[in-house]
Parts: C-alpha cells; structure tokens; sequence
C-alpha cells in the first residue's frame, strides 16, 4: 500500500491564501523545488497581494498557478492586466473558476467565456485548471454542470490546450470514484487532481464545508461532530488517500491522476505531511 500511496503523491500540489497575516518568507524551507503552489482569489482579496504572492512563488522556483475567478473579474481589460503582471514572472498555469459571486461583477458569466477570449493562450498560459464537482455544486444544477465539462472538453480537443479538472475538496473516496467513472463514461477526457483538505482540526474542516456546501461529505463531517471530544482533534486524508491510491496509477483506467492539498489548517504542517507520504507512502 505504500507504494501505491508514493505513486499516488507524485506531482502533488497545494493550496496557499495570501493574507496579510500569514506571510511566509521562503516558500523554499517548506516546499520542495518546483512543487505546484496555487494561489487562491477569494472574493475581496487584495489583487496586489495575490500578485506579490505569485511573483514571490516564481522567484523562489515553485510554479505558482495564481485563480482567476471569471465572475469576479471587473471588465475584460482587468484580465488584460492581471495576465500581463503574470507573464513577467513566466506564470505558464492557471486555474480558471467560474467563482463564488451571486452575480458576475463584470463581462464574464462563466470560465468557459474566459476560454473563449483566447488571451490566456496570447500571454503563454499552457496549462489550465477548471472546476470538478465529484458532490455537484449548490450554484450550478447539474445539466449544467456537465454542459460545461463538455465544453471544456471540446474546447481542449480544438486548442491542443493542457486542461485538468481540479476538484473541491471531499471526504468520500467512493464519491469520487463514482463521479470519476460516470463522467468518463458521458466521454470526459481531462485528468483529474482530486482535491483533498490537509490536516485541520474538525471543527475547522466542518466550518469550511459548510461554506462550500460539499454534499455527502458534509454529512460525514457532522456524524463525527456529534461527538463533542473530537471536534479539536486533528483529521488528515491518510486513510482517504489509501482508499485513492489504486486509483491514482498507470494501469487503472481512472483519469485521477494527482493529488491537491487545501490548507485549511497551517499551510506548513499540510506541506510537511504531504511530503513525507510523497517520500515514505506513510504519515
């Protein structure tokens, strides 16, 4: 099994938020080289913060893929602008999301819009992440959602584009085996970095599934807070991983190809478990 868990960590990717509270001076003592650092836009974030984080990433050789969120953006002039300030630093990935707003504050409804502009490929973006719901999505119905997987698809199949699907986070392993082999099957091509939240206290993990919505897996989440004890214990995704990981190789038919941590709890400590299952296969 721990094998198959080492397989499963190769190209292993986690999840930072700039925030003026939690600075980190040398992303190099935590990370090795060139890991895959994403960098969230959050609704009402500093722009000029999220920009210094990915320029900081890229000075210190890790591949910072920063978030655009299409309806948050202002105008299409906005992306102009913010892709411009990533192509002096060689920024090459994005993850595109559709973003958490009622309302599109601007031009763009949707990622696929995004796409459409044909300017992530002008300013070198080679690779780009889109959304993956394996529990669906409180916004978007679901013949929507897979409207839009296959657009995305087909827009990957024209454009020769890098494209993976990047999942929410999610606590049931058969849910996203499940959701993995259904959309396969409607004729889904993109791989898969399944989305996985790192070692966090469960009252923590509860607060940050309740704001996502997460299905299934919030229902999982409140079963273990009904035992009051547990609600300060720390949860990691180990025994979640190993259930992945025969699923994560070169032999299954799986298109789950990596694993992403989203640091809900201390970005260091998600980095550092992370690192010794890449290494060991064990916690």
């Amino acid at each position: 099994m721990s094998e198959q868990i080492q397989f499963a960590m190769q190209n292993w990717s986690i999840e930072f938020t700039p925030s003026k509270k939690t600075k980190i001076e040398d992303f190099r003592r935590i990370l090795p080289i060139g890991t895959t650092v994403n960098v969230t836009a959050i609704p009402g974030a500093d722009p000029a913060l999220m920009t210094a984080t990915v320029q900081q990433l890229a000075a210190q050789e890790m591949n910072p893929v920063p978030h655009i969120a299409a309806r948050g953006l202002a105008s299409i002039s906005v992306l102009e602008n913010m892709l411009a300030s990533y192509r002096e630093v060689d920024v090459t990935e994005i993850l595109l999301i559709a973003g958490g707003y009622q309302s599109p504050v601007g031009d763009f409804k949707s990622a696929i819009e995004v796409l459409e502009t044909g300017l992530l490929q002008q300013v070198g973006i080679r690779k780009i992440g889109v959304a993956g719901h394996p529990e669906g999505s409180p916004d978007i119905p679901e013949a929507e959602l897979k409207k839009a997987l296959k657009q995305k698809n087909q827009f990957a199949q024209e454009t020769g584009i890098a494209m993976y699907l990047e999942t929410q986070f999610c606590f049931d392993a058969q849910a996203i085996v499940r959701w993995e082999s259904e959309i396969r099957a409607d004729g889904n091509q993109l791989p898969i970095r399944v989305g996985l939240a790192g070692p966090a206290q469960l009252k923590t993990l509860l607060h940050f599934a309740l704001i996502s919505g997460v299905g299934p897996s919030l229902q999982f989440l409140k079963k273990q807070a009904r035992h009051v004890t547990k609600l300060l214990s720390v949860q990691d995704p180990y025994d979640l991983i190993a259930d992945l990981a025969p699923h994560v190789n070169q032999h299954s038919p799986s298109q789950l190809q990596s694993l992403h941590f989203y640091s809900f709890g201390d970005f260091s400590q998600t980095a550092r478990f992370a690192l010794k299952l890449a290494m060991s296969g064990t916690r």
